[in-house]
C-alpha cells in the first residue's frame, strides 16, 4: 500500500485515468439526473439533511448535474495531482522531518493466528515494529504508473460478424406449442428460447431511467459436490471472479471497461444454482457491453493458479474464523448437526480445501454451463429491438456444443436421524462481553411442494382437501382462487405463517416474557432440492437464552392449541402485499420474479406464479395455512437447538449453572 501511495503522490494519475474516471463521474451524474422522478422521498429528505447540516448548496439531481458540467470543464491533470499530493503526503512522507505528525497509528491485528503443523498461536507485535514495517515499505523503488489500454468493446464487429455465421443464431419454438414468442399482457414479460438451448426472459420497465439489469442463472450450485470434491463449485466460482480476465483482456483492462460503461458485475454460488449478475446504463450502447462481457465469461473465462491459490485461501481463513465469531461458530454447529455433516451447507473444511485443484474446480463449474441449463434475465428501459438484437448476438453465438460427460448427479441429502446427542448442543467462547445466542432448526418442504426422497406432498393435499371443507376467504368480495391447486400453495402459505409466528415469537418471547433482544423466523426453501428449513434465531443473555429457547418452542408448536385467528392473517396478508407492491417498482426485485420460469429444474414454476401471486396472497385461508404447517417438522425428533454462549467464565461453569 505504501508503495501504490507513494506512486500516486510523486507521479500523480495518468490524463487517460483522469478522462475516464470523470467521464464516468459525469455518465453516473446524469443518469441520477433522469432519474429525478422516482427517487424515493426517504432518500431527497436525507440529502437535504445532510446538505443543510454541512452547510451545502441544496440542488435538485437536475442542478446538480448542471453544475458538475460546468466544473468539470475547468478542472486540469495539474490542480488533480496538486491536491493528490497535498491529501497523501501524510502517508508518503511518513518517517521525514517535514511530514506531518500523525494523530495516531491504528492497526487492527488478530490475538491468534494459524501457524501450520502447529495451530492457534498468540500473535504478538510492538509498536516499533508497525513504524518500522511502514518505513521500510516507503522506501521501495517506485516508478509511474503505465497508461493502460482500456477496449471500448470487448467483441469487435468483424469478430461479431465471423460468430453470426459460425453459429446463426435464432430464437426457436417453445417444445409445448410451435410458438416462436410469449408473451403476457397482464405482466410485460417477454419469453425466449435461443437455438443453442438458453432460456431469456425479459421486461420493460421504466422504474429506472436508462438502467438495465440482467442475471445469468446455471442449474447446479454446491449440490453438485461430491464427496470427493468438496468446496469446488464455490471455490471454483470464486476462483473465476478472482482472475476477472475474458480473452486476451487483463483484469484491469476488463476493469476499466466496466467503468467506462458503468457496469456493477458479480459472480456467485449457491447450495442450487451458479450466478452472474450485470446492473448498467443504457446510455453508449452500455447493454451492449454487458452482454459483451457475459459472452467473453461463458466463450473465453480464463482460470489462474494466482486466482485459485486466493479463491482457496479466502475460504480457509472464512473457514478458521468460524469459532471467533459468536454467531457463526452457534449457526455452523447446527447446520453440521442438522444436515448430517454434509459440507455442500456449510464452509468447506481445511482438509477438502486441500485436495482441490485448479482443474477440479474448473471443471466443476464448467460443466454447469451448458446452454439447456442456463437461463437469462433482462429487466430495464430498454425497447424490444435493443433487448432482441443483444441476445442474438451475444447469447446466441455462445457455442451450443458444449456438453457435460456426465448427467448432473447430486448426492443423497438427508437431516440428521433420531435419535441423536446433537439435536441439542451448546457453543461457549470466551469473550470480555456476555451475552448469548440461539438458532432453533427444522425440516421444511420446498417452495414447490417437494419434501426429503422426493416425496410430492400435492398428493397429501389433495386426499385432505377431499376430506375438508374448504372455507371461502373473508374478503370474498375480491377475485379468489383456489390456492391448494396453485403450484405456489407452499410458497404462498408458508410465507404467511412465518409472518404470523415472527409476529407471534416477538410479541410473546421478547415484549411479554422479556427473554430476548430480538428474535426471528425466517425459511429456507429450495426451488430445485427436495427440501427446506426454517430457522428462529435468537439474540439474548446467558442467564436468560435457555428459557428464551424454550419459548420459542412453545410458540412454533402452540399453533394448534393457540388457533391462528383471522386478524393475524389480515394483518400477513397486508405486510406481504405492501411489501410485494413497493418492490414491484425496483428492477431488482422483478429478476428475482423471473427467475427459473423456463427452467427445467423447477417445472411446476409458470406465468401464473408471478401474475396471480396477490391473488393467491388474497385467496389464501387459515385451513391452508395449517396444511401448510402439518408439513413444518417441529416435534422433538425433528428439531434441532444450539446455544451459543461469550463470557469471562469457563465453558464448564457456564454449562454447570
Amino acid at each position: 500500500m505504501d508503495v501504490q501511495v507513494r506512486r500516486l503522490k510523486e507521479f500523480g494519475v495518468t490524463m487517460g485515468e483522469m478522462t475516464r474516471y470523470m467521464d464516468a463521474l459525469i455518465k453516473d451524474s446524469e443518469q441520477l439526473a433522469m432519474m429525478i422522478d422516482s427517487v424515493p422521498s426517504v432518500d431527497n429528505l436525507d440529502f437535504i439533511m445532510e446538505s443543510d447540516a454541512l452547510g451545502h448548496t441544496v440542488m435538485d439531481q437536475l442542478q446538480g448535474h448542471d453544475s458538475l458540467l460546468g466544473v468539470a470543464e475547468t478542472v486540469t491533470l495539474e490542480e488533480v495531482n496538486t491536491v493528490g499530493a497535498e491529501v497523501l503526503e501524510f502517508i508518503s512522507d511518513f518517517g521525514k522531518p517535514s511530514a506531518p505528525l500523525p494523530a495516531a497509528i491504528v492497526a487492527c491485528v488478530p490475538k491468534k493466528v494459524h501457524i501450520d503443523g502447529v495451530g492457534e498461536s498468540s500473535f504478538e507485535i510492538c509498536p516499533e515494529e508497525i513504524t518500522e514495517s511502514m518505513k521500510a515499505g516507503l522506501e521501495e523503488p517506485i516508478y509511474p504508473e503505465p497508461e493502460l489500454e482500456v477496449p471500448k468493446e470487448l467483441i469487435t464487429q468483424s469478430e461479431l460478424e465471423d460468430l453470426k455465421v459460425q453459429h446463426r443464431p435464432s430464437f426457436v419454438p417453445f417444445k409445448e406449442d410451435d410458438v416462436v414468442k410469449v408473451f403476457d399482457n397482464e405482466t410485460g414479460i417477454t419469453q425466449r428460447r435461443l437455438s443453442n438451448g438458453i432460456s431469456v426472459n425479459y421486461k420493460i420497465t421504466q422504474n429506472e431511467a436508462r438502467v438495465g439489469v440482467m442475471r445469468l442463472i446455471v442449474g447446479g450450485g454446491r449440490a453438485t459436490e461430491d464427496s470427493e470434491s468438496k468446496g469446488s463449485v464455490i471455490v471454483g466460482v470464486r476462483t473465476l471472479s478472482e482472475g476477472g480476465c475474458v480473452g486476451n483482456f487483463s483484469r484491469e483492462q476488463v476493469e476499466l471497461f466496466c467503468v467506462n460503461n458503468l457496469i456493477n458485475c458479480s459472480l456467485e454460488s449457491n447450495e442450487e444454482f451458479i450466478f452472474m449478475e450485470f446492473r448498467f446504463a443504457l446510455r453508449d450502447n452500455g447493454m451492449r457491453a454487458a452482454f459483451q462481457l457475459l459472452h467473453m465469461v461463458l466463450e473465453h473465462n480464463v482460470w489462474l493458479e494466482d486466482a485459485f491459490d486466493r479463491a482457496a485461501q479466502l475460504y480457509l481463513s472464512y473457514y478458521r474464523s468460524i469459532p471467533k465469531s459468536l454467531e457463526r461458530a452457534t449457526a455452523h454447529k447446527l447446520m453440521v448437526a442438522m444436515l448430517n455433516h454434509d459440507e455442500r451447507f456449510v464452509e468447506p473444511s481445511p482438509h477438502s480445501l486441500e485436495k482441490l485443484t485448479l482443474q477440479s474446480v474448473k471443471e466443476a463449474v464448467m460443466n454447469q454451463f451448458v446452454g439447456s441449463n442456463m437461463e437469462v434475465s433482462v429487466v430495464g428501459d430498454f425497447t424490444e429491438q435493443e433487448v432482441e438484437s443483444c441476445v442474438l448476438d451475444y447469447l446466441g453465438t455462445v457455442s451450443a456444443a458444449k456438453s457435460s460427460n456426465k448427467e448432473e448427479h447430486i448426492e443423497k441429502i438427508s437431516f440428521l436421524p433420531s435419535p441423536s446427542d446433537l439435536h441439542f448442543q451448546q457453543v461457549y467462547i470466551k469473550d470480555t462481553d456476555e451475552r448469548a445466542c440461539a438458532y432453533i432448526a427444522g425440516p421444511a418442504p420446498n417452495r414447490w411442494g417437494f419434501a426429503t426422497e422426493g416425496k410430492d406432498l400435492f398428493n397429501d393435499i389433495r386426499s385432505s382437501s377431499a376430506d375438508a371443507e374448504i372455507s371461502a376467504p373473508a374478503n370474498s368480495g375480491k377475485t379468489h382462487i383456489n390456492v391448494r391447486n396453485h403450484p405456489l400453495f407452499f410458497g404462498i402459505a408458508l410465507s404467511l405463517l412465518a409472518e404470523i409466528i415472527n409476529s407471534r415469537l416477538f410479541t410473546t418471547v421478547r415484549d411479554s416474557m422479556g427473554l430476548t433482544y430480538d428474535v426471528s423466523f425466517e425459511l429456507n426453501l429450495f426451488d430445485k432440492l427436495d427440501l427446506g428449513w426454517y430457522v428462529i434465531a435468537v439474540t439474548s443473555t446467558p442467564s436468560k437464552v435457555h428459557k428464551a429457547v424454550d419459548a420459542c418452542k412453545g410458540v412454533l408448536r402452540g399453533l394448534h392449541h393457540n388457533k391462528i385467528v383471522e386478524r393475524e392473517l389480515d394483518r400477513a396478508k397486508r405486510t406481504l402485499l405492501m411489501k410485494h407492491e413497493a418492490e414491484t417498482k425496483t428492477n431488482a426485485y422483478w429478476l428475482g420474479l423471473l427467475a427459473h420460469l423456463q427452467s427445467a429444474s423447477v417445472p411446476r414454476k409458470d406465468i401464473s406464479c408471478i401474475k396471480e401471486l396477490t391473488t393467491l396472497y388474497e385467496s389464501a385461508t387459515i385451513e391452508d395455512l395449517y396444511l401448510a404447517y402439518e408439513h413444518l417438522k417441529v416435534d422433538d425428533s425433528s428439531l434441532f437447538a444450539c446455544i451459543g454462549i461469550a463470557g469471562a467464565e469457563s465453558g464448564e461453569e457456564v454449562n454447570g449453572t
